[in-house]
């Protein structure tokens, strides 16, 4: 089913608000023909993402810009950089540039043209597979949106995280010590259990990690970090230890699949062999609304990516305490 523009509009500000239990809301998208072929194919972004969706504005083209970059556009007063979503991905929108979703992200803003916007669904991230390994880098997942069935569709979720490195490295930080400040002390012989589905995410906080002298194992989904915790727990028991005693501190994404962040620190708060395990969420997923999700289900901290300096303060304020 295709919504109207201003019906998926509506439903981008009013669905926004919602928390789900291990669920999430993907704004489906057309890009235009894939290489080589005339098929249409869906991608997706997660509703939290999306600021608001337009009809395509006038496009001011940049001296020097990249050319995945099609200009800037005046929105509501506010300079936003254009990034032409078809051709980062390689598809060729026979219809043009018709839709611009305005994306919020890492605390940054900018925008997406795409061919046409099809509809908002509600999925179980248990219907959403991790991509590695399918030969996309700039897909973080595969999403069924007919659950597990043989006929059904398949969309491809933008890793959001790798496309903006790609268009514009020169704007992540540097992860140096001089931006992490001193080593952050864990209790001896602990780690921080890390979560995130993003390989260009996973790269930069094993940066910052090992910047701050901090010992760690990482992981790819909620689910993965969710079993890594029992299995710690479990070795912990055999040595006559708790999993607190092995496990410092959880460092968790929010958009993950099979099993988001949300999910993930819920079972850790409500479980009472981790409950004293101070979580903190690391997401691009920034404001006001997602930050009152994150202390809803329990979580000691919440940062906004990609700051070392401010990830290291967060989990120096957590150890304190």
């Amino acid at each position: 089913m295709t919504t109207s523009l201003s019906s998926t509009l509506h439903d981008v500000n009013e669905r926004t608000q919602l928390t789900s239990n291990n669920q999430f809301e993907l704004m489906l998208f057309r890009l235009g023909e894939a290489p080589d072929s005339d098929r249409r194919e869906l991608f997706g972004i997660n509703v939290f993402k999306v600021r608001e969706i337009l009809v395509m504005p006038k496009v001011t083209g940049i001296a020097n810009a990249p050319p995945q970059v099609l200009g800037v556009a005046n929105i509501r007063g506010q300079i936003i950089p254009v990034i032409d979503l078809p051709a980062m991905v390689g598809c060729t929108p026979r219809r043009g540039h018709t839709i611009l979703m305005v994306t919020e992200y890492a605390r940054t803003t900018q925008a997406f043209a795409v061919e046409e916007v099809d509809e908002i669904v509600r999925l179980d991230w248990s219907d959403v597979l991790a991509a590695e390994g399918t030969g996309g880098d700039l897909v973080t997942s595969i999403a069924k949106l007919d659950g597990d069935t043989d006929h059904t569709r398949l969309v491809q979720v933008l890793d959001v995280e790798q496309i903006l490195r790609n268009v514009m490295p020169g704007t992540q930080e540097e992860v140096s010590l001089e931006a992490v400040g001193e080593a952050v002390a864990l209790p001896e012989d602990t780690i921080v259990l890390a979560a995130d589905d993003s390989p260009v995410a996973r790269l930069m906080i094993e940066q910052g990690l090992k910047a701050m002298g901090v010992p760690y194992v990482m992981t790819k989904t909620g689910q993965e970090a969710w079993e890594r915790l029992q299995l710690i727990e479990q070795e912990a028991q055999a040595e006559g230890k708790t999993a607190q005693d092995k496990v410092a501190l959880v460092l968790t994404d929010l958009e993950m699949p099979v099993m988001d962040g949300f999910t993930l620190t819920r079972n850790i708060k409500q479980d009472q062999r981790y409950k004293a395990i101070p979580v903190v969420i690391h997401s691009s997923l920034t404001g006001s609304t997602n930050e009152a999700h994150v202390n809803a289900v329990g979580a000691d901290a919440y940062v906004a990516k990609f700051e070392a300096s401010e990830l290291a303060g967060a989990l120096r304020k957590v150890m304190r305490h």
